[in-house]
């Protein structure tokens, strides 16, 4: 199960850091989804890039790995009003006039899923309680009587 959870968590950092670069690499494509209540969409696009790379590398990080865990749970929420807004103003955006409106929907369960693996892989693997076999010591010649 480590190596599950290990492996789970270098694709999703992986995942989260190709994201947040994107947002800097083809800024416009995510420029047009900031909701219009939200000024200086340039800004939000940049905050929401680097959150998501410093999320990505956080979770590779055993000391910063519940903090990161935490900060991009709370950025997919926040990431959820952005789907509603799609959805509900398809022809606002280039993405949501591209896409069916049924991967509109789509898109709000992945969230959960995100959310879900974000938390998987970010919190404290369970301890381990199975029994276990008794230590036997093993004495040397000094402690033979």
């Amino acid at each position: 199960m480590l190596r599950l959870r290990t492996a789970a968590r270098w694709s999703l950092a992986a995942a989260f850091v190709g994201a947040g670069l994107n947002h800097f690499f083809n800024p416009h494509f995510y420029l047009s989804l900031v909701p219009p209540q939200l000024p200086a969409p340039g800004v939000w696009n940049a905050v929401a890039g680097a959150a998501e790379i410093a999320g990505g590398i956080g979770l590779l990080i055993p000391w910063l790995r519940k903090a990161a865990m935490w900060g991009l749970i709370a950025m997919l929420v926040g990431f959820l009003w952005v789907h509603l807004e799609m959805i509900v103003n398809p022809d606002r955006t280039d993405a949501g006039r591209a896409a069916p409106l049924w991967l509109l929907w789509a898109r709000l369960p992945l969230q959960g899923v995100l959310i879900a693996w974000t938390w998987w892989v970010g919190r404290e693997a369970p301890k381990d309680h199975s029994p276990r076999p008794p230590v036997e010591e093993h004495r040397g010649e000094r402690g033979r009587g």
